[in-house]
């Protein structure tokens, strides 16, 4: 018996290289040409074969199931012969009857194709299902059945470069996530001798899973160090995972860490997992560790030695791959002499030792630092490059930078905000501008501005916002010209009805 194979039937096969609508497509035209309404698409992936794509009243029951290759099915026999068969499920040995009994309904009649590439590589198979008594409906007339196998060849050749086609723009799409984020990250920065010996330590440290130990002062970039030594390691493709030490209470914090049971305390109400199981295989940077308590200080030193957690509520210990990474500014050996620290635990953190240097002892840093800030934080990807006159690079390059890293990126935020154009030395605010010496006291390691207030200007990294930083300079900006709002305004590069809007904003009043 002849039968006609629908006009759309090709069309649908090209209709577009998207995978899922593609393979709605083609098991629709191949139900359609047979006049049933039950088919599946099977794709060969590890040790089996999975059902990626199913059509019929119980598609649900079927879609992501999985066929051992170890047990007999149609669907395997295909695959691996790369033939096309013919099958009734109830009377043929190498049906798998799991699936039957999964089904209300049941098939009684299989028209099974292989799916196969270009090169003639069988990567899945096609099934098409009658339901009916008999499995009448099918047409399985040699005729018929030899053109919709050659139609299905070619629909399994456009299906195998659908889905080449998807797999590279989603490594197009992970290429581009990692250079995204790889741009998106801080990143440590610096030109020094002393940068680069701690750079070169790092990399080393990384080569290995032994715990580091990284100390320095407030702002100098601890945490990114450890970002870079994790970057560096073999853990590089697993989490790393951060937890301040002395942002939260104790109870709290040995919950984030470890997790707790359902029912561990009231409010616990599910299970959660804690910061080192989350981190499996990857690592754990514990900031500020200095300040945990020493009840959680023992529990962190069964995890390096023991590698084992226990959460809070579980009576069962469970075993963790997990690298530690500290980070202090406290001078752990008088934690220790107070009682405040143990030792024991300082020795198991302390085994690869890794000290920052301020930025005072390598002020070569400062202009490669405040320039990668102002590009960062520049207004939008369009806006002109900033750049920062001799002058002015010269008097920062001489501060202390109490504040390290994070007082240079505050003071470059400030800079953008109040500037237009290039930065010069009179748009340096106080203590930054030194120009007016008599105004200043020099003191070690600092400078303190003097004047009719009772308490020196905030200085940016050390307590002051940047609103403070902003008010502090229009005073000082206008105390210099004598409250010429003009004169003022020019020499903060700004046009006159902005610096006065400024003015306003902080409730500055010209004097009388």
């Amino acid at each position: 018996m002849k039968q006609n194979l629908p006009l759309s039937f090709v069309e649908l096969l090209f209709d577009r290289l998207d995978p899922d609508r593609f393979m709605g497509l083609f098991l629709e035209a191949l139900t359609g040409s047979q006049k049933v309404e039950r088919g599946s698409i099977w794709l060969k992936k590890g040790d089996g074969y999975v059902c990626v794509e199913a059509r019929g009243d119980e598609a649900d029951k079927i879609r992501g199931y999985v066929l051992s290759p170890t047990r007999k099915s149609i669907v395997g026999t295909v695959i691996e012969s790369g033939r096309m068969t013919i099958a009734r499920p109830d009377k043929d040995p190498r049906h798998f009857k799991e699936i039957g009994l999964k089904l209300d309904t049941k098939n009684t009649l299989i028209l099974c194709f292989p799916l196969k590439s270009a090169d003639g590589t069988v990567y899945g198979a096609v099934q098409i299902l009658d339901t009916t008594a008999g499995g009448v409906r099918m047409n399985l007339d040699p005729d018929y059945l030899e053109l919709l196998e050659g139609l299905v060849i070619t629909g399994s050749i456009a299906l195998g470069a659908s889905f080449e086609l998807a797999n590279q723009y989603e490594r197009k799409e992970e290429i581009k996530k990692v250079r995204d984020r790889a741009r998106s990250e801080p990143r440590m920065v610096g030109q020094s001798e002393a940068f680069f010996r701690v750079m070169g330590r790092a990399k080393i440290y990384a080569g290995n899973d032994f715990p580091v130990m990284i100390t320095g002062e407030s702002g100098t970039g601890k945490e990114l160090l450890a970002r870079e030594i994790h970057r560096l390691s073999p853990r590089r493709n697993r989490s790393f995972l951060v937890q301040n030490c002395s942002a939260i209470p104790e109870n709290l914090l040995e919950s984030e860490l470890f997790g707790y049971r359902k029912g561990a305390f009231t409010g616990a109400d599910k299970d959660k997992i804690g910061l080192f199981e989350a981190a499996e295989g990857g690592t754990v940077f514990l900031d500020e560790v200095g300040d945990m308590a020493p009840g959680l200080q023992a529990k962190i030193l069964r995890v390096l030695q023991d590698h084992e957690i226990k959460p809070l509520g579980s009576t069962a210990s469970k075993k963790v791959d997990v690298r530690i990474i500290a980070a202090t500014n406290r001078k752990l050996a008088d934690s220790i002499e107070r009682g405040n620290f143990r030792e024991d635990l300082y020795y198991r953190l302390n085994v690869l030792p890794l000290e920052i240097p301020a930025i005072r002892k390598r002020r070569e840093d400062v202009p490669l630092l405040l320039n990668h800030f102002l590009k960062q934080y520049a207004r939008g990807p369009d806006a002109a490059p900033v750049s920062i006159s001799s002058e002015a690079m010269e008097m920062l390059t001489a501060w202390s930078w109490p504040g390290n890293i994070r007082e240079i990126e505050n003071l470059a935020k400030y800079l953008l905000t109040v500037t237009e154009g290039n930065i010069n030395l009179a748009d340096l605010p106080p203590p930054y501008n030194l120009e007016f010496k008599e105004e200043y006291v020099q003191q070690p390691d600092s400078f303190y501005f003097q004047s009719e207030v009772a308490s020196p200007p905030p200085t940016l990294g050390t307590g002051g916002s940047l609103e403070e930083m902003e008010r502090a300079y229009i005073l000082s900006t206008l105390e210099k010209n004598r409250w010429n709002i003009t004169e003022a305004a020019r020499q903060a590069g700004i046009k006159r009805t902005t610096f006065h809007s400024r003015m306003k904003k902080h409730g500055i009043r010209k004097k009388i």
